[in-house]
């Protein structure tokens, strides 16, 4: 089990770092290439958007012929997305490559496909704090990875920065074979249901389909302040010069993955005392709160560095607890490829927060719009995550 958390908890570091800090791209890169905001925010939309559609199938190909063989193929992908963002010229080679390669090698690399090798590998009643340990880690890489990459920008440059990403994000190649799983084959022989009725049976479940909605609120809301927190505190500037500095926007990401590490294993440790859906339904209505504070007080370094702890706390909480539901109303058999359909949800919000954000600024020139629309969803996934039923579901035959 420790060598599933050590190496499970680094490839989420690198996979969930390097993307944590592409907001600090988007100026930088629109304002080098000519570009609106528009085409940075559909780019990531994209890769969002994809990474969320392709996760099913690329758990279930992980369940089906091994985790570690699947995410081979992603590290190599997002080696060679980010050494394409690096090298592309137009908005077309530059799109392709952060959002269709970097996007289907996030399927391989991240939550659901760790989750998988956890749920298979640790006992059930340690099962949720196993996944909020990963999730710390990849927290732990926002934190780390957030001023390297602004340092790396300062240094460098942005397409040098980009080419030494992509040798970092190389690193999760050999990392994929220290997880392979000795008694795959074997684990998976037992029982007899297949992928099209784990489908069903999950489509047809109201608590999975209350878990989907909700989750779609987690995906817009962070990818939204993770994509255009900076340039929204840039654009401050002209009125409170002090907000708009880079340093601030710097630490405040990093703040984000600081206090996401403790959010992540705090959600983990919780869910083995307290129903799993009052948590998330917090967690929701804690950050409806925090962004409700964040654009009605005077804007200020200090009130920039509160919020983006308070949301770093709540940033990623939600994955151990939504994975370990699912986990524990399904069973571990098809978890890669079920915690995938629950997670295209979380993808399509994330494509709108990333998409919405660029579209609604070029047209209102402002952001407040998608903050009060964030404020609305995070009511919303308060009231839906509550009549969540954790209970096993009952098989005529165990699969």
């Amino acid at each position: 089990m420790r060598q599933v958390l050590i190496y499970g908890g680094f490839m989420v570091t690198m996979s969930m770092g390097i993307r944590h800090g592409f907001g600090l791209f988007n100026l930088p890169i629109t304002m080098a290439n000519g570009w609106g905001r528009e085409t940075f925010a559909l780019t990531i939309a994209l890769q969002n958007l994809i990474w969320g559609a392709v996760q099913p199938v690329t758990g279930a190909l992980a369940d089906r012929y091994g985790a570690f063989k699947i995410m081979i193929a992603g590290g190599a992908l997002y080696a060679l997305g980010l050494a394409g963002m690096a090298l592309s010229s137009d908005a077309l080679n530059f799109t392709i490559a952060g959002g269709l390669m970097i996007g289907l090698a996030q399927t391989a690399t991240t939550y659901s496909v760790v989750y998988g090798i956890l749920g298979r590998n640790v006992p059930a009643e340690n099962r949720v704090w196993a996944m909020g340990i990963t999730a710390a880690a990849g927290s732990f890489g926002q934190f780390l990875m957030i001023p390297a990459e602004q340092g790396l920008l300062s240094a460098f440059g942005t397409q040098d920065a980009l080419l030494m990403l992509a040798l970092m994000a190389s690193l999760m190649i050999p990392t994929a074979f220290m997880l392979r799983e000795k008694n795959f084959h074997h684990q998976h022989a037992h029982g007899d249901q297949t992928i099209m009725q784990a489908l069903s049976e999950a489509i047809r479940n109201p608590s999975f389909r209350l878990l989907t909605l909700g989750y779609f609120v987690c995906g817009f809301q962070v990818v939204f302040i993770a994509v255009h927190l900076a340039p929204y505190l840039k654009d401050l500037s002209t009125t409170y010069p002090a907000v708009g500095a880079p340093a601030v926007a710097t630490t405040a990401l990093a703040l984000i993955g600081l206090f996401n590490i403790f959010g992540t294993y705090s959600s983990g440790y919780l869910a083995q005392r307290f129903p799993k859906r009052f948590l998330l339904s917090g967690i929701y209505l804690g950050r409806a709160f925090a962004i409700t504070a964040f654009i009605w007080i005077e804007p200020s370094p200090m009130s920039t560095y509160i919020f983006s702890a308070i949301m770093g706390f709540l940033w990623l909480s939600t994955i151990p607890l939504t994975n370990g539901i699912v986990a524990q109303i399904f069973g571990v058999k098809y978890l890669t490829m079920l915690s995938g359909l629950v997670f295209f949800s979380h993808q399509l919000g994330s494509f709108c927060g990333a998409f919405l954000g660029g579209y609604l600024f070029d047209r209102t020139g402002s952001y407040l719009l998608v903050w009060q629309i964030a404020i609305a969803l995070g009511v919303f996934a308060f009231l839906v995550n509550l009549p969540v039923k954790e209970r096993a579901i009952t098989r005529a035959v165990n699969a």
